[in-house]
């Protein structure tokens, strides 16, 4: 009794005690860690700038300094500023700043290759998974600081989350999850199969709709699994096992069932499409931007400029899909035919749209070549006929207007996502100089 008495007189003192001097300890460290906040936040990092390509002038600053406080830029001035103690200094003088460019046609799953159809049967999820986050590195360090991936197994989805959560670098993603073809259309894995290879009949679960219903259906699934853009394809494609990927695929009803279930959402829709009719149909039914667009005819660019319909060309891709068709066995003999008369015309439809008035954002179809050569479509683009600054404003504000992402990124101003890169050299001398990333910043962080 004497024990239980003394350790209650104990436990009571220490009780007394703990009451006493806990609401002090509380206050202090509270007064700690916001003086702690307060000095993060007060930290800035300035930009020194040698050039400046801010994606909205069509002129070149000289020796101006970016403030960057966070993950957003907060100023921009004239000179060389330096700010105050505790301040971070990062010294591009000696070379061309610009805002982190945007890729609007990827596919971070996959690289082509001689084994790429037998691999759609040997990887598994996770194989593709650890690759793809290479391939989100290798685009990031290439100067890309957001790009919009229009379709793959779904993984593409858990990479957006893994980025954005900061498990894997790459760069901010906009994400089509699985895209959406028409029975024998790009996305039916069973053309140019057995009936009896698959054992199940490919339908809106995996991507392949036909009729309003089903396609309300398939987009409505993609949603909900995450997809954050809808892709569709309104004709076929060079790389499927198709005889003919010119054709339309989707009657306009169709592709106005799915804009306007996507719209429904708040979403937006990309559109594969290669032959005229499919493009005219597309437009037509009011998708955002039409990918690659090889046979475009006089009337589809009438059409775009009159909608407002974007055309993303993807020339790099044509170029390596006709390179690679010339290799022996590097794909099966249809895809190679289809690759040789589809891969030369991108460019000369390109050229046309844009004397024509089309709106260009850029992208590349990156994953049909290798991922980090992002840089090639600047080269093509310019080399018919588009002025090198036009060509970064494509991958910069006219890329963050087709997405969406306007009001966060596409361009060096206040208020903005610290999306920045810097090349080595003056890309409006020489664009292929947009190869020389030296300097590479997302949302504030240096990677």
């Amino acid at each position: 009794m004497l024990l239980l008495y003394k350790l209650s007189i104990k436990t009571s003192y220490f009780g007394y005690y703990i009451q006493l001097i806990l609401p002090k300890m509380k206050k202090f460290y509270f007064v700690f860690l916001l003086f702690l906040a307060q000095c993060a936040l007060a930290q800035k990092t300035y930009i020194q700038c040698g050039k400046l390509i801010d994606g909205i002038a069509n002129t070149v600053q000289n020796q101006v300094t970016i403030i960057v406080e966070g993950n957003i830029i907060t100023g921009i001035q004239q000179g060389y500023a330096k700010g105050g103690a505790g301040d971070k200094v990062i010294d591009l003088q000696g070379k061309t700043v610009m805002p982190g460019l945007i890729d609007c046609h990827v596919h971070l799953e996959h690289q082509g290759s001689k084994t790429s159809r037998i691999d759609e049967f040997t990887m598994t999820d996770a194989d593709v998974a650890y690759q793809a986050a290479i391939y989100a590195k290798r685009t990031l360090m290439a100067g890309f600081t957001t790009v919009r991936d229009l379709g793959g197994s779904g993984v593409n989805i858990s990479l957006r989350k893994a980025i954005a959560h900061g498990l894997v670098d790459g760069p901010r993603m906009i994400t089509a999850g699985r895209a959406i073809s028409s029975s024998g259309g790009h996305m039916d894995g069973s053309v140019g199969f057995r009936d009896d290879v698959f054992n199940h009949k490919f339908g809106p679960d995996d991507g392949v709709a036909d009729g309003r219903d089903e396609l309300v259906k398939a987009v409505r699934l993609q949603i909900k699994r995450g997809s954050d853009v809808i892709k569709i394809a309104s004709t076929g494609g060079v790389l499927d096992l198709s005889e003919n990927g010119s054709g339309a695929n989707f009657t306009i009803d169709e592709i106005k069932a799915v804009v306007e279930t996507a719209k429904d959402y708040g979403l937006k829709v990309a559109c594969h499409a290669h032959g005229a009719e499919g493009i005219r149909r597309a437009i037509l039914g009011g998708v955002a931007s039409i990918e690659h667009g090889t046979f475009m005819n006089d009337e589809d660019m009438e059409l775009a400029k009159k909608y407002g319909t974007y055309y993303v060309p993807t020339i790099i891709a044509g170029k390596s899909v006709a390179d690679s068709a010339q290799i022996k066995g590097f794909f099966p003999p249809v895809i190679a035919r289809k690759a040789m008369e589809v891969g030369p015309q991108i460019q000369q439809t390109f050229a046309k749209a844009y004397k024509a008035g089309v709106k260009i954002a850029f992208g590349t179809d990156a994953g049909v070549y290798a991922h980090g050569k992002n840089y090639m479509e600047f080269q093509y683009m310019v080399e018919a006929g588009m002025p090198p600054m036009e060509a970064i404003k494509a991958a910069t504000t006219s890329a963050a207007d087709l997405l969406g992402i306007s009001q966060k990124t596409g361009s060096i101003s206040k208020g903005k996502f610290a999306d920045i890169i810097a090349v080595d050299g003056n890309p409006l001398d020489d664009i292929k100089t947009m190869k020389n990333v030296s300097f590479v910043m997302k949302e504030g962080k240096v990677y």
